[in-house]
């Protein structure tokens, strides 16, 4: 199917829900349009009246005069109310397609969200659907009246003059064609438009957001000439894109133009012959420059609609991306915490094999170590266990349920995340605290703040636990930020606990004071444990040792460097000279 017609069919199905108000609008446009047609024989009228054996009949006119000026309120007000439901449908239109863009991205697999510039994605539920919405209020205002129009003073100038009618009807393809030329070229650049304006929306929120790392290394003047590269390529489209669409209203009006010339004349003759009266050659007159007018206007449309689909479609590929598997509908019922892994393999990328045939089994309670050089896997074992990514073959069981039958929502609730890379919402500090458990008391949360050694910095804070924080913890520093992470999971209490470089950002005599609240947290929870820091995971019950996907050693510190391996190597140069 033709793009842009897929494109209009999804929008249809989404403005469907308001099919009342559509029948409304187009019913007052009609009104409107049989309004506005009435005028020009009014006027007619008015003109014969006053011309006629060189007076003027004023008990004739005044009647009529006032008949014009009912029919200009009356057309007014339907336009008026026109305007008010047009822009009802489309701001409507444009809030359910911005909350089925951002539904959906709950709905994508991690997979896209990695694999896809945040800012792009940004952009396209928020200037995309902005630039949608101004092209579909300029469409529902004139093309619904434009096409009514048209077809009304074709049959009103029928009826007055076949002949002349004719020469208009034959003239009209022109300006249709010359309008659909046009925006053939013009639908390709502003595509091209939207996504360059992607891009330097994706490169500006990638400067903002590792500012620290740019000024770090210097990169100011390179990310500049980044910038300025997308910024001139996004000029350069734009202004072909606008040339190409500014050619539509000339074109189609030098062809009205042409239509009313031809009109006049044929009029003129008509009137000396006696076919036409000078008023009804007004009139006429009057009908053809209506006539023409709604061309002038839909082409100005058209040029605004094909920036509209274009962007519209940016938008539908989000909505209509793959969504992640099905959920399974099962629960966890009396969930002991045994975990196992059969025979899983798993990569990100076809042609990169990464976990190949990987079994394992978790007993109750049992704290997992996983350590291994950047990129053996280890992370990618907490992906797959969340169901952030679904294994390619094998299957992974939690109390004898594959996850795949248990939903997404009853997996991830079982288990408390501290990850390496700390996130916390623009919010009060206990609203973040209490993200795991909504319900919880402030009581509760500052329990848990004092085991963490959280409470201490909290407390000297502006407002306390309800000192606001910006985005992603805003000036706090990231053991401040992590020990908060580290504080959420424990209100929570999870079943199970996944702890991914947890404590990387905090210093060694704070991780040592936590130390406590880890131990109490992972009290008979099955855990897993990703660690850099050797030190961290000694009293691990068993520690995967990784490399290239595999787990080359088994078994606790002692048994490990017993065995004077990798592990053993690996522990030597992190705690030897």
């Amino acid at each position: 199917m033709n793009m842009k017609k897929q494109t209009l069919k999804r929008l249809f199905s989404i403005i469907g829900k308001y099919k009342p108000m559509l029948i409304l609008t187009i019913v007052l446009a009609l009104v409107f349009v049989v309004v506005s047609l009435n005028i020009p024989i009014l006027v007619g009228d008015a003109v014969d009246v006053i011309i006629d054996k060189g007076k003027v009949n004023f008990d004739l006119l005044i009647p009529i005069l006032v008949k014009i000026v009912i029919v200009v309120l009356l057309g007014g007000i339907s336009q008026w109310v026109m305007s008010i439901i047009n822009n009802y449908i489309t701001y409507n239109t444009v809030r359910d397609i911005r909350k089925i863009a951002f539904n959906k991205l709950n709905k994508l697999p991690v997979k896209y969200i990695d694999s896809n510039p945040h800012g792009s994605i940004v952009s396209r539920i928020i200037t995309d659907v902005d630039t949608f919405a101004d092209g579909l209020l300029m469409g529902f205002t004139q093309v619904f009246t434009g096409i009514a129009t048209i077809v009304g003073t074709l049959i009103f100038m029928l009826l007055m003059s076949p002949a002349t009618t004719v020469a208009v009807i034959v003239l009209t393809p022109l300006s249709l064609f010359a309008a659909k030329f046009i925006s053939g070229k013009t639908y390709a650049l502003f595509k091209k438009q939207s996504e360059i304006r992607a891009d330097q929306t994706s490169i500006t929120e990638e400067m903002i957001t590792n500012e620290k790392t740019v000024k770090a290394f210097n990169y100011e003047d390179k990310a500049i000439e980044d910038f300025v590269k997308i910024n001139n390529d996004l000029s350069k489209v734009s202004l072909k894109a606008i040339f190409f669409s500014s050619l539509t209203n000339p074109v189609t009006r030098f062809v009205n133009s042409m239509v009313y010339m031809a009109v006049a004349l044929i009029g003129s003759l008509s009137v000396l012959n006696g076919v036409l009266s000078v008023g009804m050659l007004v009139s006429f007159l009057s009908y053809a420059n209506q006539y023409t007018k709604p061309f002038n206007e839909i082409s100005g449309v058209i040029t605004e609609l094909q920036n509209a689909i274009a962007c519209l479609n940016r938008v539908f590929d989000l909505i209509y991306e793959d969504e992640y598997a099905p959920d399974g509908d099962e629960r966890f019922e009396n969930n002991n915490g045994t975990v196992e892994f059969k025979n899983v393999y798993f990569s990100y990328s076809p042609d990169k094999p990464l976990i190949e045939d990987f079994s394992l089994k978790v007993n109750p309670g049992e704290t997992i170590a996983i350590v291994g050089p950047t990129g053996c896997g280890k992370t990618t074992l907490i992906n797959i266990l969340m169901r952030f990514y679904d294994v390619n073959k094998g299957e992974i069981l939690i109390n004898s349920k594959n996850i795949k039958d248990i939903s997404r929502h009853e997996l991830r609730s079982t288990f408390g995340m501290v990850l390496q890379e700390t996130w916390l919402k623009s919010a009060t500090i206990l609203e973040n605290l209490k993200m795991g458990v909504p319900n919880a008391t402030e009581e509760e949360v500052i329990e848990a703040a004092k085991l963490t050694r959280a409470h201490s910095f909290i407390k000297r804070l502006p407002d306390g636990y309800n000192t606001v924080i910006g985005e992603s913890g805003g000036s706090l520093s990231e053991g401040q930020k992590q020990l908060l992470c580290i504080t959420r999971v424990m209100v929570m209490n999870p079943q199970m606990l996944i702890l991914d470089e947890a404590t990387s950002s905090i210093d060694t005599r704070t991780e040592l004071k936590i130390s406590k609240a880890f131990d109490l947290l992972m009290k008979n929870k099955t855990s897993f444990v990703v660690a850099h820091r050797l030190s961290t995971i000694k009293d691990a019950d068993r520690i995967l040792v990784m490399k290239d996907g595999n787990v080359i050693e088994i078994g606790n510190h002692n048994e490990l460097m017993s065995q004077k391996g990798f592990y053993y190597n690996l522990y030597k140069s992190q705690f030897e000279i």
